[in-house]
């Protein structure tokens, strides 16, 4: 029998009905056991956010400082998996701090040295430099990255931000305003992720995951856009900066996060729009000098 556990951490419900979701072909099968293990923080975060927790973390996520987590139950420690399912969020263009934290804890290495894994993340729709983060704190504890999958918000960026931030404050996933689409990785998306349990299976059985991801990929599993990793990368440049500075700034650190706050508002609907049309303008020759192996490398693990 294959034994198969399914890592999370979900605030909203979202990520966790990703993870069932992947899992009922898997369930379903009589040569697999299946076990779930909720990440839990000892000081936990607001769920709805209010405005000054949301970005009160801001820092500490984006320089990946680990907090205390509950430990796992004990069976699950002793247990000798033979695959995971990692799921996470993105918090400021970085793995939550919940799946920083167990990455960097002791659990980590007990849970997932020598095991494959397959990341699966539930995002608005910035993912690809926060799994390169991932793909360090993984092989920190030796564990082996078999496989991606990468769910996001599919609407226009500047229509996410609204949504997204409607449902943090309000904790309920809804047609903003009435006129706006839900937010998050759409309902059917979600329905419809077992198809990649079903996809890792054959591969879970045979022990061999050559050849996976590129039919992950196939299904739907990553959806690269050139303009959001550009927009990661030059967002993840001037992250480090706010935040190095907030940190080294303890006295003034509401004042600074209140000019963060504004920054980022300037930077989604002030900058984004114009480096969108230009990089659409230069987009045939970006392509060719970057896009299509950049498209390449995150398709890929």
């Amino acid at each position: 029998m294959k034994k198969v556990l399914f890592i999370y951490f979900s605030q909203s419900g979202q990520l966790a009905e990703i993870a069932h979701s992947i899992a009922a072909p898997l369930l379903d099968n009589a040569d697999v056991m299946v076990d779930f293990y909720e990440v839990k923080m000892v000081q936990s975060f607001p769920f709805p956010w209010t405005s000054e927790a949301f970005f009160d973390v801001f820092p500490e996520s984006f320089q990946q400082l680990p907090g205390e987590i509950h430990p796992p139950d004990k069976a699950i420690l002793e247990t000798d998996y033979d695959f995971v399912f990692l799921h996470y969020q993105v918090w400021y263009l970085t793995p939550s701090i919940p799946i920083n934290s167990f990455l960097k804890s002791k659990y980590a290495q007990t849970i997932l040295k020598g095991k494959p894994v397959v990341t699966v993340s539930g995002s608005r729709n910035m993912w690809a430099l926060a799994q390169e983060k991932v793909k360090i704190l993984l092989r920190d504890v030796d564990a082996i990255l078999v496989g991606n999958i990468a769910l996001v918000d599919k609407h226009h960026n500047l229509i996410s931000v609204i949504t997204i931030v409607d449902w943090m404050f309000s904790g309920i996933k809804r047609r903003a305003y009435g006129v706006f689409p839900k937010p998050g990785v759409s309902e059917t998306d979600i329905a419809e992720a077992g198809k990649y349990g079903k996809i890792v299976l054959p591969y879970l059985k045979k022990g061999n995951f050559e050849g996976m991801q590129r039919e992950l990929v196939v299904a739907g599993a990553v959806n690269y856009r050139f303009f959001l990793v550009s927009m990661d990368k030059k967002g993840n440049r001037m992250f480090r900066i706010w935040s190095s500075i907030i940190l080294r700034k303890p006295a003034k650190r509401k004042r600074l996060l209140q000019a963060f706050k504004y920054y980022v508002i300037f930077a989604i609907y002030g900058i984004s729009p114009i480096v969108y049309l230009i990089e659409l303008l230069l987009y045939p020759v970006l392509y060719v000098l970057k896009y299509r192996k950049e498209k390449l490398y995150y398709e890929g693990i």
